[in-house]
């Protein structure tokens, strides 16, 4: 992790300007995973392609997985200098396993996946990696088109990447854009207007991030066959990582769109698998009392010396509330309740023991001595002092309030009198991005309102009370209300994201007829200029023979 690096504010990456292509000097190293199953003629053209890149070849090295096939792979005779064959390792099947496979045997500080598919154009590496020299937590996607299964020859590629003219294999007019990508991209500037879900958009055919931060995410989510690239992309984005299209990043996808013919198909397959692992789908998390793998908030409690009554008053009410996809994490010294024979009632760890012997077979209660820094891969972390009891619909309440305008963190005041106490909710991202980039001798918290926003508020508004004037958890009654409450909210959001879809349609609209007339202006003025230039010309030729002109006349006229 570097401070001093450039500090974007959401997903913005405008503030960072690359140089432009062939005019820097590359130093840092990259390793191009290729994970390969049933496309040895294909695999063969893609590293045909990157033997010809741009990209200094001293500092590339290419990994290719072997995930299983009956004959094995072989390299074929055109490939990078630095290039290695591997077998994906034993215990596991497909494209996430093999991907992970080659990063653990992979050396460069960046890693490049790319599918045994392509035909990167010649820039292709350079163009993403020219980005991760000047930040550690990008996240740099390439831009591609699918084209035809014609397929030219290994040598026909390598000259044509290496001859910088890798736009000539194919007939343009003849291959399909990736329309999910570049209909998302053009609605968020780039991604830059994409505050916090820019990570849906990440493609594992063509994308590079750093080993370290890679390494910080988990990796890939080797019990995946579709959806990875998605659930990666979520986990680095709680990492603090910034998303970036690089158009200059060109490739040739050999083969058609298979999601895009089997969307319908996909989106069944992948749904169930994300709605565990990614908690700002909320479309996908109706259930009003499903626990899912991955929680949306994750409740931080200390309770170290307090009371059993208050740790399982704050307990309880957490637990009662909505959402119901949240986690409690109880920090205190656990492992000093040791079986050790002891006087049950003047035990000096009573309170602790009690608390422990609570919750211990609670799923959603765990137990640390220590809290990590963040709640990865939760979305939210709510720390919260024991002794306090959120009311049934706080936490949904202020979540949805740090997400009006996309807060890092909301502090919330429980009281103002000696000592401040207040609860804490920490958007995970925020916090993530904000230790990457925090200076020795900075606040966090300064850090973090620069690129995400920090705010403060009352906690009486949200519903916060101490223990001693918390009303105990009502199964029935209390749980149905804010059921009905959760379902209007949810039909409210259906509601506004009908209303966005519907503007986002319109304006698209408009910036169709805005471009129609664009053109027209420029066919107009193009027209306009020639009219011009002939008006000219006539008027010059006019002059020209005037002299004659006049002479006639004379002549004609008595």
């Amino acid at each position: 992790m570097k401070a001093g690096q450039p500090r974007v504010r959401f997903n913005d990456y405008g503030i960072i300007t690359p140089p432009a292509l062939g005019r820097w000097r590359p130093s840092r190293t990259v390793s191009v995973v290729i994970p390969a199953w049933r496309c040895q003629e294909k695999l063969d053209l893609t590293l045909a392609a990157l033997a010809g890149q741009s990209y200094p070849a001293d500092l590339m090295e290419v990994v290719v997985v072997d995930d299983g096939n009956t004959p094995p792979l072989r390299l074929p005779e055109i490939i990078p200098a630095r290039t290695r064959l591997i077998q994906s390792r034993p215990g596991g099947w497909g494209r996430a396993w093999a991907c992970q496979s080659g990063a653990d045997a992979a050396d460069g500080e960046i890693v490049h996946w790319l599918d045994a598919d392509m035909i990167p154009f010649r820039e292709h590496v350079e163009a993403q990696l020219r980005w991760h020299h000047l930040a550690d937590y990008l996240v740099v996607m390439g831009a591609l088109r699918f084209a035809p299964e014609r397929l030219p020859t290994a040598q026909e590629v390598h000259a044509a990447v290496s001859g910088g003219h890798a736009d000539k294999l194919f007939e343009w007019d003849l291959t399909q854009r990736n329309n999910w990508f570049e209909d998302f991209a053009e609605r968020t500037d780039r991604l830059r207007d994409c505050p916090v879900d820019a990570y849906n958009v990440h493609i594992g055919a063509t994308a590079t991030v750093s080993a370290e931060l890679l390494r910080a995410a988990g990796g890939m989510d080797t019990s995946l066959v579709l959806g990875e690239d998605t659930d990666l992309g979520w986990r680095l984005a709680q990492q603090g990582a910034v998303f970036i299209p690089d158009a200059e990043a060109r490739s040739w996808h050999l083969g058609p769109d298979t999601v895009a013919r089997r969307e319908k198909e996909v989106k069944r397959y992948n749904w169930p698998h994300l709605a565990e692992r990614i908690p700002e789908l909320r479309w996908l998390r109706t259930h009003p009392r499903r626990t899912r793998l991955v929680p949306y908030v994750d409740v931080v409690v200390d309770v170290a010396g307090l009371p059993f009554e208050d740790v399982r008053a704050t307990v309880d009410g957490v637990l009662a509330g909505v959402p119901h996809d949240v986690t409690v994490t109880l920090v205190g010294p656990w492992s000093e309740l040791t079986s050790d024979r002891r006087s049950p009632l003047d035990d000096p760890l009573l309170d602790l023991r009690l608390a422990r012997a609570s919750y211990e077979n609670e799923s959603r209660v765990r137990f640390t001595e220590v809290a990590a820094e963040v709640s990865a891969p939760a979305m939210f972390r709510l720390r919260l002092p024991g002794g306090w009891v959120p009311a049934p619909d706080t936490l949904q309440r202020l979540t949805a309030h740090a997400d009006t305008d996309f807060a890092g963190v909301l502090n919330v005041v429980l009281s103002g009198h000696a000592d401040l106490v207040f609860a804490r909710l920490e958007r995970t991202a925020a916090i993530s991005r904000g230790l990457r980039l925090v200076g020795r001798d900075e606040d966090l918290d300064d850090v973090v309102h620069a690129i995400f926003g920090v705010r403060w508020t009352d906690g009486a508004m949200w519903g916060f009370v101490p223990a001693a004037e918390a009303a105990p958890p009502r199964a029935n009654a209390d749980a149905a209300k804010w059921e009905r409450e959760a379902a209007k909210w949810r039909a409210e959001a259906v509601k506004w994201k009908a209303t966005a879809a519907a503007q986002k349609q319109e304006s698209a609209k408009w910036k169709a007829e805005a471009n129609e007339w664009r053109r027209s202006a420029v066919q107009f003025r193009r027209e306009l200029g020639r009219f011009r230039l002939r008006e000219r010309r006539w008027r010059r030729a006019m002059l020209a023979r005037a002299p004659f002109l006049r002479a006639v006349k004379r002549a004609l006229l008595p």
